[in-house]
C-alpha cells in the first residue's frame, strides 16, 4: 500500500517538476538581451570591403561579453572590452585598435545600424543576425 501511494504521489509530481523546468528554461530565455549570437558584418572603406563577425554571450551573472573576427585579415576572437547594451543601443570599444562602435537595433532585433569608429575613422557598419 506505500509503494502504491508513492508511485502516486511520484507519477503527480513528474508533470509538476517538469512544468516548472520549463518555466524556469523560458524565463532564462527571456532574461537574455536580444543583442545575444553571432552578427555579421561589413565596413566598406576605400573601394574595397572587410567583413567582420560579432560573437556576444551572456554569463551567469549576466553580463555581456563579446569577440571581434575580422575574417578577411585571419583574426579571429578579438576581446571586445567593453560591450553594453540598453533599450536598443549597442555600444562596444577595443582599446588595443582605439575602436568603438555605436549602433542601435531595429525593432525585428535582426539588424543593428551604426558606426565604427578607430582613431579619426568613423565608417557606417551594419551588423545583420547570423542565421547558423
Amino acid at each position: 500500500m506505500k509503494r502504491q501511494i508513492r508511485s502516486l504521489a511520484l507519477q503527480a509530481a513528474l508533470p509538476i517538476l517538469a512544468a516548472f523546468a520549463m518555466v524556469a528554461t523560458a524565463a532564462i530565455a527571456a532574461s537574455a538581451p536580444a543583442v545575444v549570437g553571432d552578427w555579421q558584418g561589413a565596413i566598406t572603406a576605400n573601394g574595397g570591403s572587410m567583413r567582420v563577425v560579432l560573437h556576444v554571450l551572456q554569463g551567469d551573472d549576466g553580463k555581456l561579453t563579446a569577440t571581434l573576427d575580422s575574417p578577411d585579415q585571419g583574426a579571429m576572437g578579438i576581446p571586445i572590452d567593453t560591450i553594453t547594451f540598453k533599450q536598443s543601443d549597442l555600444h562596444f570599444e577595443i582599446q588595443k585598435f582605439s575602436a568603438s562602435y555605436d549602433g542601435k537595433m531595429n525593432s525585428e532585433n535582426s539588424g543593428i545600424s551604426g558606426q565604427w569608429k578607430q582613431g579619426s575613422a568613423s565608417l557606417p557598419l551594419n551588423f545583420k543576425r547570423n542565421g547558423k
